[in-house]
């Protein structure tokens, strides 16, 4: 069965305006038109994706689940169509996500040095996505973190980063100076499995406010300095991977170059940040000689420096 790309969009219009009038209007067609097509949609699909009243649709457990494919369906084939544009306009792209916190700007000033025609765009990558831009063609390359579904992907270490605990400064374990896995049994904790957040902004509020805790990476904390949280380091936390991915299928073109030049550039990085990480763990003193407590802005910048 073939997908007719046109009428998904015209599902997916009726599906976010529940509503056939708003739909019509939202995608200058006529409404018995839209209804026709969504009709015929139905039909070449085999399952029906709406129910109707009088005033208004609503999506049934198919439709539900076309809705969510939607956007992926179209993302591949919008994404395959742009390569075929700039290909027949001899030009070379390379696309580059990356995890909060990790910077590829040394690895793409290296490559570029050498492959100067080749046009660079990066974007960040949101904490739920991972490997999602690489499966569905927004990205050629991705510096992240593990864990991650590398099936199908080339992945190559990079090196390993420290996990810190963020906790209001409120919290009672806001006065100690490390924990331990065994301190945050209980603790609600902020990830994807328990609650999403649209970016670091929301889940550092979260945080401050006392709806609970989060372990983020080393890094993160550096760039969120702010006088309402406190950062810890937790003694016998694993530290995470980080690796650069690539499609396996992706031998061509200026992929595999970035891939060699990255892996060198940011291995280099990476082991000196791990060095300085290392000398600037141990606790801070307070004066007085006894080991003071890092909180706050204080705590953010104490981790990093």
């Amino acid at each position: 069965m073939d997908l007719d790309l046109r009428k998904l969009r015209y599902f997916v219009a009726v599906a976010e305006h529940r509503q056939f009038g708003r739909a019509a209007q939202a995608l200058f067609i006529a409404q018995p038109v839209l209804s026709r097509q969504i009709r015929t949609f139905e039909q070449e699909l085999g399952c029906l994706l709406f129910t109707r009243t009088t005033r208004s649709v609503e999506l049934t457990p198919a439709g539900r689940q076309l809705y969510d494919e939607a956007p992926r369906i179209t993302t591949v084939v919008d994404t395959a169509l742009r390569r075929v544009h700039e290909a027949e306009r001899g030009e070379q792209r390379l696309v580059i996500a990356f995890s909060p916190g990790l910077h590829v700007s040394d690895a793409i000033r290296a490559f570029t040095a050498s492959h100067p025609k080749v046009q660079i765009d990066v974007f960040p990558l949101r904490w739920w996505e991972q490997d999602a831009p690489l499966r569905d063609g927004r990205a050629h390359v991705e510096y992240l973190r593990r864990p991650f579904d590398d099936s199908g992907l080339r992945t190559v270490p990079i090196g390993h980063e420290t996990k810190v605990a963020c906790l209001p400064v409120t919290h009672p374990l806001a006065g100690r100076h490390t924990l331990t896995s065994a301190d945050l049994e209980g603790e609600p904790i902020l990830d994807v499995r328990t609650r999403r957040t649209s970016s670091l902004e929301e889940k550092f509020e979260l945080i401050a406010s006392g709806q609970g805790l989060a372990l983020v990476p080393l890094s993160v904390a550096g760039l969120y300095s702010r006088p309402d949280l406190v950062y810890l380091h937790v003694t016998d936390a694993l530290p995470v991977e980080t690796c650069l991915a690539v499609p396996e299928s992706s031998c061509a073109g200026p992929v595999p170059d970035f891939l060699d030049i990255a892996t060198a550039t940011l291995r280099r990085h990476s082991g000196d940040a791990e060095v300085e990480e290392a000398g600037t763990a141990g606790p801070e003193p307070d004066g007085s000689g006894r080991q003071g407590r890092k909180t706050g802005a204080r705590a953010g910048r104490g981790l990093t420096e």
